[in-house]
């Protein structure tokens, strides 16, 4: 007969629970963050490109440049000492420059092939075709953070890419759609779009190798750096290239010609900002408890649930061709869910063996 757990076991049973109970909480409030982030903001920007506004650039911009409010949150958080999980030397100042730098300049092209694809095409199509990020996330982590390809991963990206060619393949179906003036116009939609995903899908694995790697942090603080740093870098790209395109002289007259108002066109863009920030901070909390190809999938999530609002909202087609390549996302979709259920599934059972162990 086995003796009684002593008074420490239990002790440090207790506060595994207790740490795996806050695990949980925080991974609902991330998955929360992006979920409710990233639907308002695509669906504020399909009613600013539906009510007359034409600035993808100010688009673009509102996705980084919100940072601010988060400012607050980085004062509180400051004091909070950084504990590496190794013992080695903080990354230097230059060598977090250039991070910041490189993932924010990657997140500024990104944001603005977005916008391009989102004023080009139908909402529903917009965010079918966005779910390719899930396949282009899976080669670079393959690559960059020891991925592995399982079946079920391989099942998902094949699914995922046949929704994305069916898409293509009745494009011409679209033409009529809101944005859509002329076939080329669609095709560079398309492009952007798939281009914006890759770039997206890169900044994420990118940005887990810097944790992984090179910073080494444990504290929130460390994710607010990021996402601040990042988004700072890639709002100032992009205001250059406002102001480069000549698109700046122009916003007056946007504003003026909103369907709207005035005052519901800066309440929209405020809104965007906003949402895109707290979207941030759910995917790249999502990325520092596990992994970048994790807060891709629960940025896929709502991407299929999209289309089915653009309808009961924006009154969009949802012709056949369409349905399937939504079932078909949904369906890749599952596949790696189910693949991280079985990840998970693995990993508590490995934590009850030594719990034992260290009970016995």
């Amino acid at each position: 007969m086995s003796a009684p757990p002593s008074d420490q076991a239990v002790a440090t049973n207790h506060v595994l629970r207790t740490t795996k109970t806050n695990w949980w909480l925080r991974m609902t409030v991330h998955t929360l963050c992006v979920l409710f982030g990233q639907t308002t903001a695509t669906l504020l920007g399909r009613l600013y490109y539906k009510k007359g506004g034409k600035s993808i650039w100010l688009i673009s911009l509102a996705e980084t440049v919100g940072f601010p409010i988060l400012i607050p949150f980085y004062l509180y958080f400051k004091p909070t000492t950084f504990h590496h999980s190794r013992d080695s030397n903080p990354p230097s100042i230059v060598i977090l420059s250039a991070i910041y730098i490189s993932l924010g300049g990657l997140q500024s092209v990104a944001s603005i092939l977005y916008s391009v694809g989102l004023f080009y095409l139908p909402l529903s199509t917009f965010s079918l075709i966005c779910t390719t990020q899930l396949a282009f996330n899976a080669f670079f982590a393959f690559f960059l953070n020891a991925q592995k390809l399982t079946p079920l991963i391989v099942n998902s990206l094949v699914l995922l890419t046949i929704s994305t060619v069916l898409l293509v393949l009745q494009s011409s179906s679209e033409e009529n759609q809101v944005g859509v003036l002329h076939k080329r116009y669609l095709s560079s939609g398309f492009a952007c779009t798939v281009v914006a995903s890759a770039l997206y899908s890169l900044g994420l694995s990118l940005t887990q190798l810097s944790f992984q790697k090179v910073l080494k942090g444990e504290t929130f603080t460390m994710v607010l750096n990021m996402i601040i740093y990042q988004s700072l870098v890639a709002s100032t790209v992009t205001v250059v290239a406002l102001f480069v395109s000549g698109q700046w002289n122009d916003l007056q007259r946007d504003m003026a010609d909103f369907g709207l108002g005035k005052v519901t066109y800066l309440i929209i863009i405020s809104c965007i900002a906003i949402s895109w920030q707290i979207a941030t901070i759910g995917g790249v909390g999502l990325i520092f408890e596990v992994s970048s190809l994790f807060s891709n999938v629960i940025s896929t999530l709502a991407l299929p649930i999209i289309p089915i609002l653009a309808v009961i909202i924006f009154h969009e087609n949802m012709n056949g061709m369409k349905v399937i390549a939504t079932v078909l996302a949904i369906w890749g979709f599952a596949s790696y869910v189910y693949q991280h259920y079985l990840d998970e599934s693995d990993s508590r059972n490995e934590n009850d063996v030594v719990d034992e162990v260290s009970e016995t």
